[in-house]
């Protein structure tokens, strides 16, 4: 269960940062090759065509790296071992 629900935890904060970088990309591409801006063309490449691409890169790319450290029990530490308490 800490697997799945560590993957989908990677999958929306993937999926946020992929689709702010995918924007940020798009607005380079917009600068460097002169994309014209008759009707908003522009504006439609970058958020219709960078964004989405970019949201679904992130998104895998943070589900399987969530899920990966999940597996790995050392690296990341979500349920805790009960203390061992000496027999009194």
């Amino acid at each position: 269960m800490k697997i799945a629900l560590l993957a989908v935890l990677g999958l929306f904060l993937g999926s946020l940062a992929g689709a702010a970088l995918g924007i940020g990309a798009g607005l380079a591409w917009v600068e460097i090759f002169k994309t014209t801006n008759f009707e908003g063309y522009s504006g439609m490449l970058v958020f219709f065509t960078f964004m989405p691409l970019g949201a679904g890169v992130g998104g895998i790319a943070g589900a399987v790296l969530f899920g990966l450290l999940a597996t790995r029990d050392d690296a990341i530490a979500v349920e805790r071992e009960p203390v061992a308490r000496p027999d009194r």
